[in-house]
């Protein structure tokens, strides 16, 4: 009778483990397209992905890129103020999108132009998405060209290409 309940015990803790391992993978497996990387435009610049690559694309709207085409077509360009990427976008962009705004998008570089499928803009005047942050450097926060003075974000210089 012991050697009865020994070997179910043994059954059900291998069936356990197969079902765990394979809800593992299957998760997995699920998730392999939903996980995007950021990069700055230094990065991207730096090293270029692949085309089928989805990643996320941060930085600011660089002042006077913002082109509105036919429909719902816009393209403009995400800098971290050392390189810019070319951004091309049909939808309807978020209430706060704007130039020498933060900006955070989704999407592909196919032939040197980040093809997005998704724009998120901050929410308030000072949030911006640490990631963004990070790139541009804003708030003593270290960028990708942190040690190159001319690639560092200077509000005022920015604020005069506005006017």
């Amino acid at each position: 009778m012991k050697s009865l309940k020994k070997t179910r015990r043994v059954q059900i803790i291998a069936v356990a483990a197969v079902a765990l391992a394979l809800s593992t993978g299957l998760i997995g497996y699920a998730m392999r397209d939903g996980i995007n990387f950021f990069r700055s435009p230094s990065q991207v610049m730096a090293e270029p992905p692949t085309a089928s690559e989805v990643f996320r694309l941060g930085g600011m709207v660089e002042v006077g890129s913002l082109n509105r085409g036919q429909g719902e077509a816009i393209t403009f360009r995400v800098t971290d103020f050392c390189n810019a990427v070319p951004v091309s976008y049909t939808g309807i962009l978020p209430d706060l999108f704007g130039e020498n705004e933060g900006t955070v998008a989704t999407g592909r570089l196919i032939d040197g132009v980040f093809v997005a499928s998704e724009i998120l803009a901050k929410h308030d005047e000072t949030y911006m998405p640490r990631e963004v942050a990070d790139a541009v450097g804003a708030e003593g926060s270290p960028n990708a060209a942190a040690n190159r003075p001319e690639c560092a974000y200077n509000p005022e210089m920015h604020q005069e290409r506005e006017s």
